[in-house]
């Protein structure tokens, strides 16, 4: 009698199994947007050295052309930007190759439409180191005082403005923007000059212009 219960119970058992209700996976479900979440914001963190653009640009005395990579500061008003630039022979008597810092403050933000933002103002300065001029002031090759100036090393202001396009985002999730912009700057030796000599001399010959495109990725 009790073997014929035994083997009763166990012969029920699979019925009861697929009679019984299933319960969701709580913790599954409960982590999985957590898990998610963080996945997307993992994928969107990017170490503090990793460059946020990249720069290309003509002229401003950094270079016939200059390329290099920044990054982006203060909740996306202000830009350091590190470049190398690069001028032939033919235009300089020698060839010259440039290392340039630039900062950059735009204070104002101007959407247009969902695409295209506007940065009507620029700010900043910069500074830039030359070599291989032809006077590089070596040890007796003029005479104490010849070159007041220093002939490799420039710093200077900067003033522009810049027109960005939005394109579509990253695999990742991450924005991305293509600008084109305009820079006026000057340097120290030609402000020098233009203020001992500005009956001679007018802005425009101490101002020069670049033109560039940026990168934001």
């Amino acid at each position: 009698m009790i073997q014929r219960l035994f083997l009763a119970a166990l012969a029920a058992l699979p019925l009861s199994a697929l009679a019984a209700p299933v319960a969701p996976d709580t913790e599954v479900l409960q982590t999985a947007p957590d898990t998610l979440a963080g996945k997307a914001a993992s994928a969107n963190l990017t170490p503090w050295y990793r460059p946020r653009h990249l720069v290309l640009q003509t002229g401003g005395g950094l270079g016939m052309v200059a390329a290099g990579a920044g990054y982006t500061f203060w909740r996306d008003h202000a830009d350091l930007d590190i470049l190398v630039g690069y001028v032939p022979k033919k235009y300089a008597g020698s060839t010259l190759s440039l290392a340039s810092a630039k900062f950059l403050y735009s204070p104002w933000v101007l959407p247009v439409g969902k695409k295209w933002q506007v940065r009507p103002l620029m700010v900043g300065a910069y500074f830039s180191y030359t070599h291989g001029t032809i006077n590089d002031e070596e040890a007796g090759q003029y005479t104490k005082g010849y070159y007041w100036f220093s002939t490799d090393t420039r710093v200077g202001p900067l003033l522009g403005s810049r027109i960005g396009y939005r394109l579509p985002e990253t695999p990742s999730g991450r924005s991305r923007l293509l600008s084109a912009y305009y820079e006026l700057s000057s340097n120290d030796l030609y402000l020098i000059s233009y203020a001992q000599n500005r009956s001679g001399l007018s802005p425009a010959d101490v101002l020069v212009l670049s033109l560039g495109l940026k990168l934001d990725f």
